[in-house]
């Protein structure tokens, strides 16, 4: 909910805005991006939860970091009916102010979490494309696990504080839910907000690029998992495999990034800022420019729940079936000198 919002809200703020404006086209674009979420998310969500639970025989480092994913992902899906009611009532929070705060908790949670535990999943796929020997005595579904709880610990750390700057105001007859913190906690707000997301945004971003970039290089080596002239043998086939995988992991992680967290991490970055810079001399920001920031703000805040609809593809598509028809085509097949790199990357 922008302080901007409507001219009722920044009156009971207590502050005198020079920019004052109405953003009505959220309460049909929030309302109606959020119940396709909810839909679409919790299908995939539980789908993806069974078969993880229920048609999973044996765990590994992947499984264990799509799991934790896939639990993000539903904590967060679940709270989305909530936020339906409250957008199509035209920011009327009809519930405590402990819940909003948990809301909005879950939100961020859900989204660094998500941005977490990808980067864990691309971090365990390079080491199996790029260091397939040496990783073995690296990586194991106990790991894994550790390393979750260690991801686990840091999402609630961070996001902890979101609990004291999101709260409720009364409005009149209405009760705002503020999404990021009340006018006279922005300053506090954006310092947190500008850590946080240099820290869970911008440096896992930069680790998974460097990754792909290191996988691909090494995917489009002729000498990668097959040896001269078995390339149209079970070796060659299982690398061919193997690197389609790779490649399916890569366009779908990037994707995720590029369409769901990156726009929204620039827009809120470039809406805060220009804020700031209004409470701090008007004369620099004009209305025009600040009212477009907030737009583009609440136009990418849905892309930004929609990962919870794209990371369970990931799964689908690049997960559990593949790799375990890879391993037993694997244990199958003669071993030739290149496809002991392919069985080693698939199992990992």
């Amino acid at each position: 909910m922008s302080t901007f919002a409507n001219h009722s809200t920044n009156e009971s703020s207590g502050h005198n805005w020079r920019c004052q404006f109405k953003e009505d086209f959220k309460y049909i674009l929030l309302p109606v991006s959020y119940t396709l979420v909810f839909v679409i998310g919790l299908g995939l969500n539980v789908t993806a939860m069974y078969v993880i639970l229920f048609r999973t025989k044996r765990w590994n480092p992947s499984t264990v970091y799509m799991f934790n994913l896939t639990v993000c992902d539903t904590l967060y899906i679940l709270t989305l009916p909530f936020l339906i009611y409250y957008y199509a009532d035209e920011n009327d929070w009809p519930f405590s102010d402990s819940f909003c705060k948990l809301i909005r908790f879950l939100f961020y949670a859900n989204l660094y979490g998500s941005i977490l535990f990808l980067c864990c999943i691309s971090l365990h796929r390079f080491l199996g494309v790029c260091y397939p020997m040496r990783s073995l005595s690296w990586v194991s579904a106990r790991r894994a696990r550790l390393v979750s709880v260690t991801v686990w610990a840091c999402v609630l750390m961070c996001q902890a504080p979101v609990l004291y700057f999101s709260r409720t105001r009364d409005n009149g007859t209405e009760r705002v839910c503020f999404d990021t913190s009340s006018p006279e906690l922005f300053h506090d707000f954006l310092v947190y907000s500008s850590v946080v997301s240099v820290l869970m945004f911008a440096f896992p971003f930069m680790v998974v690029m460097v990754c792909y970039g290191l996988m691909v290089r090494k995917l489009l080596e002729p000498s990668w998992g097959a040896g001269g002239s078995q390339s149209r043998g079970a070796g060659g086939l299982a690398a061919h495999r193997s690197k389609q995988k790779s490649v399916k992991m890569i366009i779908i992680v990037l994707a995720v990034f590029m369409l769901c967290f990156l726009p929204f991490h620039l827009t809120r970055s470039l809406y805060y800022s220009l804020r700031y810079l209004e409470q701090m001399d008007p004369s620099q920001v004009s209305c025009e420019l600040l009212k477009a920031s907030s737009l583009a703000y609440k136009v990418t805040r849905p892309l930004a729940s929609a990962n919870s609809c794209v990371d369970p593809i990931l799964y689908f598509m690049a997960g559990q079936g593949f790799r375990s028809n890879l391993t037993n085509r694997s244990r199958t097949s003669p071993r030739k000198p290149g496809s002991v790199t392919v069985a080693l990357s698939t199992q990992l």
